[in-house]
């Protein structure tokens, strides 16, 4: 039904271009181009939302959609063709390079000029987008992006799971200690049909996507403050991620590798088998029509008091080269910040408003589905924190831990020793990037 209305009529105005052909980019009598990827939700959002775009300026936009999985190369081999859409999706941990390179516009005059309230706007969100020629993601730097969106990744509960086991629910305000965490999966994991396996776990998360709240919330992180020391060989970081590895190696609260070879933990969620589960605001169109009844709680914090995650963020950016800069910023200052535009991507269930006052109604909402929407807003507003490579020059560095990390997951090797090793094979990358930025910087 919501996809039958936002498709009503929104073809107007709009020609939608397939992958294989990127726009022009050269904005004037053509009308513009917008590059960015997603599903059908998002697709079927942003024609309702450009459609009206259209109407209201007489501005034709070509849209180019890509899946997720395809969008950095096909974005990639546009700049490198000399081709670049005039309006696009910009990915944190590559907005430096493409300032340095000249691909991204300067949009921090043109916005003011727009009358645009950017404190009404997430400041994670808007200083994302920000760079001082140092430093990305500080709030005095000049503007290259707006947010497409903030991306707080949420912890999800089993609400029918845990309510059929007796379990009191999670309080959603204070966060479970570590031991109560492991403790409540330990009761959920469990054989169902008596056949002698189990069929039932208390949780199945992912290292490379869930291993930040542990380390953030023992104290530990990846580097010093100013990004120039790899900091993962450190007692902190190396307990939560041995604590990690004994979720399955010790406690048993995990799907084997066999059984997630058979069917992996996301499947085993959506299938009602696992207990605690990451939500993403992108999850929400899905995790909605689900056979059983989920919420949102704080993380679970390893030191005992502060939960941690993090948040995510895609920027909309403008072409440097755009032939129509004046239609081009005030496509991406619509996308962003239109409360209309807003309401037509929120009501598609792919994320959280951009704008605060919008925000806090939608999580307020008495039909909220999730109930727990407030959640949400309060990684936005207290403990959610960038990914660790989002604001630095690439994320080779940090892509290093994951390499050869399976031996400490599999229990075979000591947390500990793996984080020696790697360490240096990080500050060597990490050494590089900064090293890069500089010369980027100094070329720009």
């Amino acid at each position: 039904m919501r996809k039958s209305r936002l498709m009503a009529g929104v073809m107007a105005g709009i020609i939608v271009a397939s992958t294989a052909a990127c726009g022009s980019g050269s904005g004037g009598d053509d009308g513009l181009t917008f590059m960015f990827r997603g599903g059908p939700d998002e697709k079927a959002a942003y024609e309702a939302a450009i459609a009206k775009f259209t109407e209201e300026t007489g501005v034709e936009v070509k849209m180019i959609v890509t899946d997720a999985d395809q969008y950095a190369t096909k974005l990639q081999a546009a700049v490198s063709g000399n081709n670049v859409p005039d309006v696009f999706y910009v990915e944190q941990a590559t907005l430096q390079s493409y300032v340095g390179s000249g691909v991204l516009m300067d949009i921090t005059d043109q916005v003011e000029e727009q009358g645009v309230d950017l404190d009404n706007i997430w400041e994670y969100g808007v200083d994302s987008y920000r760079f001082d020629g140092t430093l990305q993601g500080t709030p005095d730097g000049r503007l290259y992006g707006l947010p497409k969106d903030v991306g707080p990744f949420a912890f999800g509960y089993n609400k029918t799971m845990l309510e059929a086991a007796g379990i009191p629910l999670p309080d959603k305000d204070v966060p479970l200690t570590w031991d109560e965490f492991v403790a409540i999966s330990k009761q959920l994991t469990t054989d169902t049909d008596g056949d002698g396996a189990v069929d039932q776990w208390g949780t199945g998360l992912n290292v490379q996507w869930n291993l930040q709240s542990m380390v953030w919330s023992n104290g530990g992180d990846w580097t010093n403050e100013d990004r120039t020391e790899v900091t993962v060989d450190t007692p902190e970081f190396a307990e939560a991620l041995q604590a990690f590895a004994d979720l399955t190696n010790v406690e048993g609260v995990t799907p084997s590798a066999s059984d997630a070879a058979t069917l992996d933990t996301y499947q085993r969620w959506m299938a009602g088998e696992i207990g605690f589960f990451p939500v993403g605001p992108w999850d929400v169109s899905v995790y909605n029509d689900l056979e059983f009844e989920y919420d949102l709680i704080p993380w679970p914090s390893m030191g005992g008091e502060e939960s941690a995650t993090w948040i995510g963020s895609l920027g909309i950016g403008v072409s440097a080269t755009t032939s129509d800069a004046e239609n081009a910023v005030k496509l991406a200052t619509y996308l962003s910040t239109d409360p209309d535009a807003q309401q037509t991507l929120v009501d598609a269930n792919i994320q959280v408003p951009n704008l605060k006052d919008m925000a806090q109604e939608w999580a307020a909402a008495p039909d909220a589905q999730p109930a727990n929407r407030q959640e949400f807003l309060d990684i936005v507003e207290d403990y959610g924190r960038a990914m660790p490579a989002a604001f630095t020059y690439g994320a080779e560095w940090y892509d290093e831990l994951w390499v050869n990390i399976q031996p400490v997951l599999d229990g075979e090797q000591k947390a500990a020793d793996y984080l020696a090793e790697t360490q240096p094979k990080m500050q060597t990358l990490l050494d590089e990037s900064n090293a890069n930025a500089e010369q980027a910087a100094a070329g720009s």
